[in-house]
């Protein structure tokens, strides 16, 4: 596709578990959501993940690659960026009104060349409307520069449970504790530890959405206790791990 038929092109579509749409980008800016199942989003510069309450929006020109958790139902709005006020070019976590999600229910049923001066032109406006005003969630994933952090934070991604301390870790890679924490603060914003149990709660998430188990999902994601685990996911999140569960089913 060279140019959108319309400031707001939707595509909707089923993809199986363990998905992935290789690294690309757009010209256009991208709002990308899971009606069902969880999308992680990676960039070059973090990892934003996507269950059902939040969607990811992604600035023009930013390459990334897309990854699907089981049963995803996925709906993908291309937006004309001289539609939105955002200018910048970082990707954001939004969290999904229940006004939101029957917007986006919607507006991914019209038809490719809607009438922008009808009553579908009028919709897709406060579609727009609505987008730039979701609140944003402070939950991605930034990724260090530094090419051994880097290489370190990758592997930590494909596992999670990793129960390496800090010292093993910063001899592993050829650095004191003291570098590794100034440089990975600096580079992310985040703590080595704040950092570790963010990506074990965003990767409980799609673990949670696979398993179905509370119980799993802990000891999966690296926790030691059950108890431990629902109270980090609650602070996270706003709700338990059992109540997201629920959530799943309606």
């Amino acid at each position: 596709m060279d140019e959108l038929p319309r400031p707001v092109h939707a595509r909707s579509k089923s993809l199986p578990g363990g998905a992935r749409k290789p690294w690309h980008a757009h010209p256009w800016g991208q709002l990308t959501y899971a009606i069902k199942g969880v999308l992680m989003v990676r960039t070059l510069h973090g990892t934003f993940l996507t269950p059902p309450q939040w969607a990811v929006w992604i600035p023009p020109g930013i390459e990334h690659e897309v990854i699907t958790s089981v049963r995803t139902e996925r709906r993908n709005f291309f937006v004309d960026p001289a539609r939105v006020s955002w200018t910048d070019t970082v990707c954001r976590v939004l969290e999904v009104t229940a006004f939101m999600r029957e917007l986006i229910r919607v507006v991914a049923a019209l038809p490719v060349e809607y009438e922008e001066d009808g009553p579908d032109g009028r919709l897709v406006q406060v579609f727009l409307d609505q987008l730039v005003r979701l609140r944003e969630v402070a939950f991605s994933l930034p990724m260090p520069v530094t090419p051994a952090l880097f290489d370190l934070c990758s592997e930590l991604l494909r596992r999670p449970d990793d129960h390496r301390s800090v010292g093993d870790i910063a001899r592993a890679i050829g650095m004191s504790e003291r570098t590794l924490a100034r440089v990975f603060q600096r580079e992310t914003g985040l703590s080595f530890r704040d950092w570790r149990v963010r990506l074990k709660l965003m990767m409980s998430v799609e673990t949670l959405e696979e398993s179905r188990n509370v119980t799993r999902t802990a000891f999966d994601c690296g926790y030691d206790s059950l108890s431990a685990f629902i109270a980090a996911y609650k602070r996270q999140f706003g709700h338990t791990p059992g109540e997201f569960l629920k959530s799943l089913e309606q």
